[in-house]
């Protein structure tokens, strides 16, 4: 690290420390939160149940009533952006093709071989198509959000965090849940679960989710051929979990399956002013004008099987086997207009089929003395299918290409804990992996032919990933760590269509270093604070769109990025409960001799520009990543007023915040996203004694309407939030 760069980590380091010792000063003064211990917080960030306290990652949690309401009004994954500190989620699929972003790494690529930083581990399997880890939220016990590079312990590519979502699993006695509501645009979320034992050693839950809204979004071009209202949606999910348990062995069978059928993300031509990052005067978000067709479908399926057997005084041993299958097909208006109101017209979208296998096998030891260790062996297969097309203004179909990507990995991986006094916990890990890659792309009019033009791409490498930590304990309540990790991603291919090439990025390594203050007082309050820095050498990146419409795969020398992040929670005074999560998050890219193309008309560039042969490109060193704000924020806040006999009216607000964002690798006026926020509220009646609540609520509040995404090759064209949501919902637990 050059004497810059310590000085920018240093100064982070010393106010993470500092802002540690005077938030609880502050909190002190209020009234006690709950009764001891209600307010230990347990995580599985080293895939062993923890306090969060002795934990030397920066982890993050969402659960209980908390995350129940952010997830009730029809929303998909993205529900989690801003709603704890670093995290941003994207999208330009709409609910089928999440992309993730932690501490500002990321990955904007649309196309299905993309490979992402953020690992999203569902049920403790690791998913890596983006059309997987779209999967719905619904009936879950937390969901955990892990920062910085998650390398030695997590099955893929995690040089940015891990986002982790774990169902609820099969009870022993009778427990269950159904809610549903209603809002505005007919908008639909019902959700059901049950969880009851068959025998003494058997076990079962069943959920289910349905979601629907109807076409909300007018399309004003009276002579299209294709639909005259979009965006509307039926997304149905389910779960079935059978677990048996006999003494020291546990098996669960998890069987998974969504179906959607709805609009393809809305792009909106000519939206955004030019000269500013404001929509157009005037500007209408229920109405469109194109001739374009947006159809989009999602059929997905999966099944694991966990096993763990508990050898007496040694340890225990884990089997994670799952399968997972999607058919996703999409269908997009990319321009957005209509024939006379754009200079061209583009119509693309395919089918796309990834199938994914992974094994997990893992050894957690008891602790031996002073030292406990895992230790284990994963395998990852990955067969992804796509064929692309484009459509005529009067709907005749002509393929450009399809293409094959085999993603297989091997990996080895061990961690030790020692503990020589009670008050230090010493943590060190390795993993080896090995990744092989191979694409072929056959592209051109007559796709089927012999003469239709093919090409292929391998890429294949093995890497060392490590972390190394210290967590001290100031007492039984407060802790401070200190953590120094890396994270890779493997080297990735690319099936070019408009270059009709495979082309090929090199591996990218991630070093982080952390340190971080976290305390739980019981009766008074939960704090934790962290600063980082981190260095990522040859970031894979991924430049979108540009003026011939592609997407271009790249290795950038190197990215920086450093930060501060905390998140408070405590009762001030009765009935009220106050939860607060922010971060600051600054990143930048370095490399002087790295170009892209900027838009293909219309923005304002701020980038300095050159021409190479005869090309116009835009210098993008110095830049930050794109979707990358540099502050987030959130906050909830919940009243209650008792009504004897375990009875009350509530109310809770939630809001989250992120700062401006670029919307691609390069700078302009048109394509900044403006900082966004967004409020949500619930008030209710609920009755603990009989299980049910009565509520009415509220999504973005404000009404406030940002550019989230655009399309750059022609016209300003813009992807927008989504609009104030106004239901009702009822819920009965048993």
């Amino acid at each position: 690290m050059n004497s810059a760069r310590l000085r920018r980590f240093t100064a982070v380091s010393v106010l993470a420390i500092s802002a540690s010792f005077a938030a609880p000063a502050l909190a002190q003064s209020g009234a006690p939160v709950a009764e001891e211990g209600d307010n230990a917080i347990v995580v599985t960030a080293l895939r062993r149940e923890e306090r969060a306290l002795d934990v030397p990652v920066a982890v993050s949690t969402l659960s209980g009533e908390k995350l129940a309401v952010l997830n009730s009004s029809g929303q998909d994954i993205r529900f989690l952006a801003a709603r704890v500190p670093s995290l941003q989620i994207e999208s330009s699929f709409g609910r089928t093709f999440p992309r993730f972003y932690i501490r500002g790494l990321g990955n904007t690529d649309f196309s299905a071989d993309a490979a992402q930083p953020v690992s999203v581990v569902y049920d403790n399997v690791a998913l890596e198509s983006p059309m997987l880890k779209a999967f719905p939220a619904f009936d879950l016990e937390n969901v955990e959000v892990l920062k910085g590079p998650q390398g030695t312990l997590f099955g893929r590519n995690t040089p940015a965090g891990v986002v982790k979502l774990t169902s609820k699993r099969p009870t022993e006695e009778v427990d269950g849940h159904v809610s549903a509501s209603w809002a505005t645009y007919n908008t639909v979320n019902l959700e059901a679960a049950v969880g009851a034992p068959l025998t003494d050693k058997l076990r079962f839950r069943v959920a289910g989710l349905v979601q629907r809204r109807d076409d909300w979004v007018k399309n004003d071009y009276a002579a299209t051929i294709n639909e005259k209202k979009f965006e509307g949606y039926q997304d149905y999910a389910g779960r079935f979990q059978l677990e048996y348990e006999d003494g020291p062995l546990d098996i669960l069978v998890n069987a998974h399956a969504r179906s959607l059928k709805g609009t393809a993300r809305l792009f909106r031509a000519n939206a955004i002013q030019k000269g500013t990052n404001d929509l157009v005067a005037g500007y209408d978000i229920e109405h469109t004008a194109q001739n374009g067709s947006n159809p989009q479908t999602l059929e997905s399926w999966g099944a694991n099987i966990q096993t763990s057997y508990e050898f007496d005084g040694a340890g225990s041993l884990y089997s994670i086997t799952a399968w997972e299958r999607a058919s996703v097909f999409s269908r997009g208006d990319i321009d957005g207009g209509y024939v006379g109101n754009v200079p061209f017209q583009v119509q693309t979208g395919g089918d796309t089929t990834p199938k994914e296998f992974s094994q997990e096998l893992r050894f957690a030891s008891k602790k031996f003395g002073d030292v406990s260790f895992q230790a284990g062996a994963y395998y990852f297969n990955q067969n992804l299918e796509s064929a692309s097309g484009s459509w005529s203004n009067t709907n005749a179909y002509s393929p450009t290409s399809v293409s094959h990507l085999d993603n297989e990995t091997y990996a080895a991986f061990g961690s030790v804990e020692y503990t020589p006094v009670d008050s230090l916990i010493l943590r060190g890990g390795l993993r080896w992996s090995h990744d092989k890659r191979y694409g072929v792309l056959v592209s051109g009019a007559d796709i089927d032919s012999t003469t239709a033009a093919r090409s292929t791409g391998r890429a294949n490498g093995s890497k060392l990933s490590w972390d190394g930590s210290a967590t001290f304990k100031l007492s039984s309540s407060s802790s401070i760590y200190a953590r120094v990790a890396s994270g890779y991603l493997g080297a990735a291919l690319k099936n070019d269509t408009a270059a009709g090439v495979a082309t090929m990025a090199k591996p990218q390594t991630t070093t982080s270093y952390e340190v971080g203050f976290k305390t739980e007082q019981p009766g008074l309050f939960n704090f934790s604070v962290d600063g980082y820095y981190f260095d990522t050498k040859n970031i894979q990146l991924t430049a979108v769109g540009g003026g011939s419409n592609v997407t271009q795969l790249m290795n950038a020398k190197k990215a920086i990025g450093y930060g501060v992040e905390a998140e408070f929670s405590a009762t001030p005074v009765e009935n009220l409960v106050l939860t607060l999560g922010g971060s600051y998050n600054y990143t930048e890219l370095k490399d002087k001799d790295l170009y892209v193309a900027p838009c293909g008309g219309g923005c304002t560039v701020t980038d300095p520009l050159v021409t190479v042969n005869g090309t116009t490109l835009a210098a993008i060193d110095g830049n930050r990543l794109p979707q990358a704000p540099r502050w987030i924020g959130n906050a909830t806040l919940r009243y209650a007023v008792p009504l004897g006999n375990d009875n009350e009216i509530f109310a809770y607000t939630d809001w989250s915040y992120r700062s401006k964002i670029n919307l691609f690798l390069y700078d302009s006026i048109e394509f900044t996203g403006k900082a966004y926020l967004e409020g949500g509220a619930r008030v209710g009646y609920r009755d603990n004694k009989r299980g049910y609540e009565v509520a009415a609520f509220a999504r973005n509040i404000t009404n406030q309407i940002r550019v989230v995404g655009a399309i750059d090759f022609n016209n300003l064209t813009a992807m927008l939030n989504e609009p104030r949501i106004i239901g009702g919902e009822v819920r009965f637990n048993f």
